[in-house]
């Protein structure tokens, strides 16, 4: 009779350090299972040269999102076109600048959005109209080279 009891009680014990094991490697490993509370905007940019799936989205230095996708624009097919996921609570105007940085020298490539004055706020699958793409070193140096500086 005791030898069930403590096996049972040690059982109880392990599958509750499997989920407790379970919901810090979701929480640690930023995971979503059921999607999570954010909404999507487009933005289109004439290079993302270097940045990734799964680049934060910053504003004013504060992540408040990610890339969730980088395909080429369907109707030209010459521009790149990415799928922005924005935390829900966080409102972007319609005139928001999109751009593409550099954390430090040869940092990650991240998003930065920088806010207009709007009043019209973006919704789930709007487009980001004005973007700046990432300033190539590789092809300023290349023109520096090669005396072709405009």
């Amino acid at each position: 009779m005791n030898s069930a009891k403590l096996e049972l009680t040690v059982g109880i014990f392990m599958l509750i350090g499997i989920l407790c094991l379970g919901y810090l490697s979701i929480k640690l490993g930023k995971m979503e299972l059921l999607g999570g509370n954010y909404y999507r905007v487009v933005a289109r940019f004439d290079s993302v040269s270097g940045l990734k799936q799964g680049a934060r989205v910053e504003v004013a230095g504060v992540e408040v999102g990610a890339v969730e996708r980088i395909t080429l624009e369907k109707e030209s097919g010459d521009r790149a076109e990415l799928i922005l996921k924005i935390k829900d609570g966080v409102n972007l105007t319609d005139d928001v600048i999109a751009s593409v940085r550099t954390s430090g020298i040869i940092g990650d490539k991240f998003i930065k959005l920088k806010p207009g004055g709007s009043d019209q706020m973006l919704k789930e699958g709007s487009k980001i109209r004005e973007t700046e793409s990432a300033i190539d070193i590789e092809e300023l140096v290349s023109k520096f080279i090669h005396g072709n500086v405009d």
